[in-house]
């Protein structure tokens, strides 16, 4: 990709600069929790528009009920044969299947995050996150979704469009804005007697979850939660009040036994964690080696802790960026060597701060070599108008969320040798939200709709995508990647 000339400078300006957190800006609209509030505001507004269309789940009509296979040929991939008309943008991915939240037995309708699990004997689970619980389904060899079951919402809390899942080991974390819902631990080895043939099974929010939890949590609710196998913890973050003794950082879990979930304190100092990374460190900064680093997305900045000791987080640096207006998620290039990293900043195209100023979607490069002095190296910049949100690496690619756009799988190889991100390069890429096409130039839009996240380490080479308003979609890679 060729960007202006104007831009490039900028780059070279730029890049390569320990940038301090801008304090005012940080108090007025980051540690009062106002930006946060903002975008909460513009999402639930960006809901009602939605609604408002006709788009929302399968029963705004007959194309969204099931989707079957769909070959990407010529940029489009079209279900059916008599309706050329109805297709989704593709490059290089094919449609394997798709299934409404209706279908997998939601009452709401809405999705949000997913996550993936492969069992011991090699079968492939998608974990679907909605407002009113979680979705399980099996991934057939042919790619197909078996709806298998749900995990409803906590008993007597309302459904929240905010739910975020992630694995540990062979059980899942699952918490949720919503006020009082708590962290739900729940068993996935209960999918693997389940017979889909006599239907699925709802689970039991009060009794078949392995551990619930929220003696910590003032007001019961999280924005987000991770996992570390290596080391057993889980880990919340966002935690509401922001003045409560955590201020919404990251919170310790230990799960060395999931059905009696330990509490060891939190990292409080730069008060909220929006994301976080949390690996045992293996890079080149041998003062760390050994240790326990957990990567924070810290809406204006990268944060990196040491978390070794529960009792005793130590904050490493505090470093924001160029153009940074929410720092939203990131992940490690190569958990061996943990030289780089890579970022998304969810408002910086809505808000055209920095990069973000083209309306693209802007991956920032950073080289973490020295933890203690983290440097943004350089971007790349994304070819439709759209917003990032999460995104996981495998390889030498990573899987991005990009909203209305859906998924782009980026080729990263070029990271190491060449940090200014000037040889990233998008190598595949499927689109969900088909009614942005036609909105400017390249198509899309800078709104949140579409996608909010993807799974792509299964075996098969099968990838989830969850999208807001209709279902879970299984595409596939159709040719093997460079």
């Amino acid at each position: 990709m060729k960007f202006p000339t104007a831009f490039v400078a900028f780059a070279a300006a730029v890049f390569a600069k320990e940038i301090p957190k801008d304090p005012k800006r940080a108090a007025e609209l980051y540690d009062s929790g106002v930006m946060h509030e903002m975008i909460m505001a513009a999402k639930a507004e960006q809901l009602h528009v939605e609604s408002e269309m006709g788009v929302l789940n399968s029963l705004a009509g007959p194309d969204y009920e099931e989707l079957h296979f769909a070959q990407c040929k010529d940029g489009k991939a079209v279900p059916f044969r008599d309706r050329q008309d109805f297709f989704f943008r593709c490059k290089n991915v094919n449609l394997h299947h798709f299934l409404s939240h209706t279908d997998l037995g939601s009452e709401t309708g809405l999705g949000s995050s997913s996550w993936g699990w492969v069992s011991d004997d090699g079968r492939e689970f998608a974990i679907i996150a909605q407002a009113d619980g979680a979705a399980f389904a099996e991934i057939t060899t042919a790619g197909k979704l078996r709806y298998l079951g749900r995990l409803p919402q906590t008993t007597g809390v309302a459904p929240s469009r905010w739910r975020e899942i992630r694995t540990y080991k062979h059980y899942i974390v699952v918490g949720s804005e919503e006020k009082g819902h708590g962290i739900q631990i729940f068993d996935l080895k209960k999918l693997l007697d389940i017979d889909y043939k006599k239907g699925p099974k709802i689970f039991d929010p009060d009794t078949d979850l392995t551990a619930f939890w929220t003696a910590e949590l003032p007001l019961g609710r999280v924005h987000n939660v991770l996992a570390n196998d290596a080391t057993g913890y889980a880990y919340v973050v966002g935690a509401q009040p922001r003045n409560s003794t955590c201020r919404s950082g990251l919170q310790f879990l230990n799960l060395a036994d999931p059905s009696n979930v330990k509490y060891e304190g939190c990292a409080s100092e730069d008060g909220y964690v929006h994301d976080a990374q949390c690996l045992i460190y293996k890079g080149p900064h041998t003062k760390y080696v050994g240790k326990e680093i957990c990567y924070g997305y810290n809406e204006d900045s990268l944060t990196i802790y040491d978390v070794t000791d529960k009792a005793w987080p130590e904050i490493i640096s505090v470093t924001s960026y160029e153009g940074a207006t929410y720092t939203h998620q990131g992940w490690v290039l190569d958990t061996q060597n943990q030289e780089f990293l890579i970022l998304d900043d969810e408002l910086d195209e809505r808000e055209g701060r920095g990069p973000g100023t083209l309306g693209r979607p802007v991956t920032y490069i950073w080289d973490i070599r020295n933890l203690e002095k983290p440097k943004q190296t350089g971007y790349y910049q994304g070819p439709r108008t759209t917003i990032d949100h999460n995104q996981y690496i495998l390889g030498n690619y990573s899987y991005q969320s990009n909203y209305g756009a859906g998924i782009s799988v980026l080729d990263i190889s070029s990271i190491p040798s060449d940090p200014t991100g000037r040889w990233v390069k998008e190598v595949a890429w499927f689109d969900v939200y088909p009614e942005d096409d036609n909105v400017g130039e390249q198509g899309g839009s800078i709104a949140f709709v579409g996608t909010w996240s993807s799974y792509a380490n299964y075996p098969s080479g099968f990838i989830l995508i969850n999208t807001i308003e209709r279902g879970a979609w299984v595409v596939k890679i159709q040719n093997p990647l460079p």
